[in-house]
């Protein structure tokens, strides 16, 4: 369970930055559903651009935003439905986007769901101790505008082959930028950096993604909760949820998953990995280049036993459709196919993982058999707007995009996937792919060997979880009222 023992002296210390600085924490209630937040805040929103470093902007942590760059107010969830001219099967995929949070991607949330706790019990001092943020991307982006818009120093860690517009935008924003070894895949050198700051000496706390479970109740919470309203708005008379699949990462946005299986019990929820790296399908390794979601590890918050298919997707398919989706004469060919304008104008909204997400909802249709009266759910954690440089190494690398290239990319590459590469899971297989965590997480990261077996047999263990939300909701209510702004 997340930790929520309350530390007087960090807390009046945190309470009075929150005074200096005009901070109202959000709570989870009001990530849900933001129409909740007070009059003050939507008034002073109506003048504060989406990624700009105000505090007000943490009301702008949910999928609910007007999706536009500045002044926006809060409305339904943004979501897309892809159809058949695009996927090439008759079930209806359905797709949160990511573009609309602060910083472009939804993992400020998860920043912000890791963070709070330990804020609003005092654990976590923002005048004294700097917040660390290991990532391979969106996490330390999201962790370090959490962090200045508390004021708080911040240190970010992602892999040096991200993308440039990652670096570019942390140089401004977060106190200091660490560029580990590698790409995507190589997290046990971001968890290396972890423990080689902690024996610095410096006074900081460390907010894991992989381990922390803010991250799986705000997702299951916040996620879940925007994916099971979209549901309520679009599925038909005769039709239901068949399924949902989120590449793993850090395996926080999959706990989406496992509300969603909840509500629809006879759903099916799988996980989603890069062909390059199969460590939950085949114990593999390697690097690949869909950015954000690290492997050669299994997260210490992924719920394997709720998982009930896992997949692999050939890191070309997103470059693939990223360039089909937004080079001229991809557009071109795509309306060609079918497929309406109003969606094509709008499928820069999908970045690399959003595209192996669609992949992977694709592949799972098509496994399943699913048609009509079956729907896929899943999420696009970011847009096109963090990867133009990659469209232009592409083209570098490449050449021009050509009608023919949209042809390949199109046919071969989205319309013909197969379903190579997955596995359905029996209980054992679910037993093996847990089994992996003992390596990274007992051996290496300092878990024991009680806690690994509580993950498996204890029946509670993620529910109890998943039930906190009212519990730090209070503790939010009551740091607010000690500021004293509301």
């Amino acid at each position: 369970m997340i930790d929520l023992t309350v530390h007087p002296d960090r807390l009046e210390r945190a309470v009075q930055r929150a005074r200096e600085r005009n901070i109202i924490v959000p709570t989870f209630k009001q990530m849900m559903n933001p129409n909740l937040a007070p009059d003050r805040v939507k008034a002073g929103l109506k003048d504060v651009g989406l990624w700009d470093v105000n505090p007000l902007n943490l009301f702008r942590i949910t999928w609910k935003n007007e999706p536009v760059a500045k002044g926006g107010g809060f409305g339904g969830v943004n979501y897309l439905e892809l159809p058949k001219a695009i996927t090439g099967v008759d079930a209806r995929i359905l797709v949160l986007v990511g573009k609309w949070f602060p910083t472009g991607a939804h993992k400020v949330g998860a920043a912000f769901g890791c963070l709070v706790p330990r804020l609003v019990t005092g654990q976590f001092d923002p005048t004294t101790q700097k917040a660390v943020w290991p990532s391979t991307g969106n996490y330390c982006r999201g962790g370090a505008y959490d962090s200045a818009l508390l004021g708080c120093e911040s240190i970010a860690i992602l892999p040096e082959g991200m993308s440039r517009e990652r670096f570019e935008w942390l140089s401004k924003v977060a106190g200091e930028v660490i560029a580990t070894p590698g790409t995507e895949s190589n997290v046990k050198e971001i968890f290396d950096k972890c423990w080689e700051l902690r024996r610095s000496g410096q006074d900081l706390m460390i907010f894991n993604q992989f381990e922390e479970f803010g991250n799986v109740l705000w997702h299951y919470q916040v996620t879940g909760g925007a994916i099971e309203e979209v549901l309520e708005k679009e599925l038909r008379p005769g039709e239901r949820l068949a399924g949902s699949v989120f590449t793993t990462g850090s395996a926080g946005t999959i706990n989406a998953g496992d509300k969603l299986k909840e509500l629809f019990p006879d759903s099916k929820l799988a996980a989603s990995e890069a062909l390059q790296c199969p460590t939950l399908l085949a114990n593999g390794f390697g690097a690949h280049r869909i950015e954000g979601i690290g492997d050669k590890h299994v997260p210490w918050i992924h719920n394997v036993k709720n998982t009930d298919m896992v997949m692999a997707v050939d890191d070309e398919v997103p470059v693939q459709m990223i360039r089909l989706f937004n080079e001229p004469e991809g557009k071109k060919y795509l309306a060609q196919m079918g497929v309406d304008q109003g969606l094509i104008d709008q499928l820069h909204l999908i970045g690399i993982s959003g595209a192996a997400n669609i992949a992977s909802a694709i592949k799972m249709a098509k496994w399943y058999e699913w048609g009509e009266g079956d729907v896929v759910a899943t999420v696009l954690t970011d847009s096109m707007e963090l990867y133009c440089s990659r469209l232009a190494e592409l083209t570098e690398e490449r050449g021009e995009y050509t009608a023919r290239d949209a042809a390949v990319g199109y046919h071969q590459h989205i319309q013909g996937l197969s379903t190579d590469y997955t596995e359905e899971l029996t209980y054992p297989d679910r037993k093996r792919v847990h089994n992996l965590k003992y390596y990274t997480w007992v051996e290496q990261q300092g878990k024991t060997y009680e806690e690994i077996q509580a993950q498996w047999y204890q029946k509670d263990y993620w529910t109890c979880v998943h039930g906190q939300m009212e519990q730090i909701d209070a503790l939010i209510e009551e740091f607010n009222a000690k500021v004293g702004l509301l």
